[in-house]
């Protein structure tokens, strides 16, 4: 009885929650939230008496945010992934 049990836990150990492409999916989305954040990085002054209107162009305010959003998108679709029935 007690070999029948830790057989059919080694068998639910071998079972992952996600599969291969579940996970190509989440690092991509991750790679694109990772690129999201780096665009929206920097546009700072040195000096804290001058304004730097960088922090104001279109990547900043446009385009990085919308890369994280595309980004938590993907990761939402990899984990409702459904698994290949083989």
């Amino acid at each position: 009885m007690g070999e029948k049990k830790r057989r059919q836990e080694s068998e639910i150990d071998k079972n992952f929650v996600f599969e291969k492409k579940n996970y190509k999916f989440m690092l991509i989305g991750l790679a694109v939230i990772a690129l999201g954040f780096i665009l929206m990085a920097g546009g700072g002054s040195d000096d804290p008496e001058v304004f730097n209107p960088e922090i104001y162009n279109w990547r900043r305010i446009r385009l990085a945010p919308t890369l994280i959003l595309i980004g938590f998108a993907i990761e939402v679709y990899a984990i409702l992934l459904k698994p290949s029935s083989d």
